[in-house]
């Protein structure tokens, strides 16, 4: 997690996937309560943001835990 918070463009734009795709993932991270979001709009447009929710973040370092230690 190297950003405190992103919107849904930048993020499918990182990610290479489709919107259909990306908010499919972001909808069962939602239900998981691992990330929240805001809407608001920018330039008469809407935006929204994501952000890693306290349960998301605890659950990603222990999901690249058990990675690390599968490689050991």
């Amino acid at each position: 997690m190297v950003n405190d918070k992103i919107d849904f463009i930048s993020l499918k734009e990182l990610l290479g996937v489709t919107d259909g795709n990306l908010a499919s993932h972001l909808k069962n991270l939602e239900k998981k309560e691992y990330i929240s979001f805001e809407k608001d709009f920018v330039d008469r447009k809407p935006n929204t943001t994501y952000m890693a929710t306290e349960s998301g973040k605890r659950a990603f370092k222990a999901h690249i835990n058990a990675i690390e230690s599968l490689l050991k």
